[in-house]
């Protein structure tokens, strides 16, 4: 007869506290309203850390009953959840020096803010027996109090042990946020789209009130403020259909014209506009909305800018 069969053995969910006992580490733009936050849901930040003047000032503002410590003194205090929101190059190091020091203890959650890094930048502190966790808030941050508001309903890159998801998902509800999970082999992936889109839109856009200010506009602002809302709105909604203007029309005779003012006016200028314009000729093409053969003269246009610059 054979032997019954065992009940597979299951892991029980992690046991949390409703009130987490919080520490941040790196007070700054983002690490200081993360902080501010979870004190709003009802959580307890009990210390915050931060090298600059700037960042003892957004503890005082956003944290005033959160006491300034050293780095190994929020980790020890953090017994439940650390925040670690450094730069992403600072990362590894703070984090093995914490866990070298001692600071970290078994079964605290560290969570650090880095959309570029997933759980492998952690790996000292797991060794040390805390639970890892990469939480990035997909969101442009002042370290001021109007960014309370403007984080409700933003979506958070979440990379997360299978067994510390409940936990990572309630975190970021009270955080008002949305999870969106990224799998560790995709957060430069995940991180690089957030970094063109938010990042270099900031470029754009004050790369074309210079232009503007060229021109003669004496408020560039006030110009591109209703354009480019509605191109965002509109790119947002209906995808590479929203494309408008002369390179989606194949007006190789404007393009030219464009890149011969530049040149004389803001050569810095050229290869970004040359780069943006052929990229979105080959979305356009791709799309339906330029024709093959009509893209030819606008390519010839682009690429004999190239020869000249």
């Amino acid at each position: 007869m054979s032997a019954p069969l065992r009940p597979r053995a299951t892991r029980a969910p992690l046991a949390f506290p409703r009130t987490l006992t919080v520490g941040v580490l790196g007070a700054g733009r983002v690490g200081s309203v993360l902080g501010a936050a979870l004190a709003a849901a009802g959580h307890r930040v009990v210390a915050a850390s931060g090298g600059s003047g700037a960042s003892r000032a957004r503890v005082a503002l956003l944290l005033p009953q959160t006491p300034h410590r050293s780095a190994a003194a929020v980790a020890r205090a953090a017994t439940d959840l650390l925040i670690v929101a450094v730069p992403d190059d600072a990362l590894a190091d703070v984090v093995a020096d914490l866990a070298a020091s001692g600071a970290l203890r078994p079964g605290q959650v560290v969570a650090h803010t880095s959309g570029a890094h997933g759980l492998a930048v952690l790996a000292p502190a797991a060794a040390a027996g805390a639970r890892p966790l990469a939480l990035h808030p997909a969101m442009t941050f002042t370290g001021t109090p109007d960014d309370l508001s403007r984080i409700a309903g933003s979506s958070y890159g979440v990379t997360a042990p299978a067994e510390l998801r409940p936990f990572a998902a309630r975190l970021v509800a009270d955080l008002g946020g949305v999870p969106e999970w990224v799998g560790e082999a995709d957060r430069p992936l995940y991180h690089a789209a957030l970094a063109h889109g938010a990042n270099h839109l900031v470029t754009l856009v004050n790369e074309a009130a210079d232009r503007l200010r060229d021109a003669g506009v004496d408020r560039p602002e006030k110009v591109l403020a209703p354009l480019l809302r509605a191109a965002l709105e509109n790119a947002l909604r209906l995808g590479d259909d929203a494309l408008t203007g002369p390179v989606s029309r194949g007006d190789a005779g404007t393009v030219r014209r464009h890149l011969d003012r530049l040149a004389r006016t803001a050569p810095e200028s050229v290869p970004a506009y040359l780069a943006l314009a052929r990229r979105t000729a080959d979305r356009a093409v791709a799309a339906g909305r330029l024709r093959p053969a009509d893209a030819a003269p606008l390519r010839d246009a682009l690429n004999g800018m190239e020869v000249v610059a």
